[in-house]
């Protein structure tokens, strides 16, 4: 009981030997393969609906209300007790371009052409990138590397902006919401099962561990039908 007293509710007592992130994706439904028929709207229906109800908390008008504008690249590092509540940056679902599910309401699904997103884990204090920007970056995890020809990144070249960092906890950082990078998956050929392996790159991250698949880097299948 007395060592509990000595726990603080809003920070790790440790945080010396902090992992590197490991990431997900959104849609996620049931695992790790999306499949859909482009002429089916049934069978993509679920996906986009997930990420609408997924993006709400981003809705620019929410976050005008809820967070404030920060200067980007840098990051947003604020002082005072462990206890007073952190400020948060806006990060707009605008910000997703093609992906963001307000010009294009099926996320591209309806086309054949779908938009994943993703997503760092939430980790309180850490600063990823040493100073520089954690960029992602898709392959065909194993098979034909033409099965994948295209991907468009958002926001800009796909990118976590410094300025979301550190995060300081659930009980004082009230509003914060992850930012997230967009994947649109523009050309990808139809009728095949493609695993596609999409990773983190950045100073002090690790995406190569075969013993954890979500450790700086996700794998998942597209099976698109016509």
């Amino acid at each position: 009981y007395v060592m509990l007293l000595t726990l603080s509710p809003y920070t790790p007592r440790f945080r010396d030997r902090v992992s590197p992130p490991g990431v997900m994706i959104r849609p996620y439904l049931n695992g790790f393969t999306i499949a859909f028929n482009v002429s089916q709207p049934k069978t993509w229906q679920p996906y986009v609906d997930s990420m609408h109800h997924f993006l709400a908390a981003y809705d620019d008008k929410v976050q005008e209300e809820k967070n404030i504008e920060c200067i980007p690249g840098q990051y947003f590092i604020q002082g005072g007790h462990d206890s007073e509540e952190k400020k948060a940056c806006q990060f707009k679902r605008s910000l997703l371009q093609n992906c963001s599910g307000i010009e294009d309401p099926t996320f591209g699904y309806s086309k054949g052409q779908p938009c994943i997103l993703l997503k760092m884990n939430r980790i309180i204090g850490y600063r990823p990138g040493a100073g520089v920007p954690v960029s992602v970056d898709c392959k065909v995890q194993k098979g034909n590397e033409s099965h994948l020809r295209s991907v468009d990144f958002y926001p800009g070249n796909g990118t976590f902006d410094l300025m979301y960092y550190p995060y300081y906890g659930k009980f004082t950082h009230v509003n914060y919401t992850s930012p997230l990078v967009a994947m649109h998956f523009t050309d990808v050929e139809k009728n095949y099962l493609v695993p596609i392996q999409c990773s983190l790159n950045g100073k002090g991250i690790i995406n190569d561990l075969n013993s954890d698949r979500f450790l700086g880097r996700i794998i998942f299948t597209l099976s698109i039908g016509k």
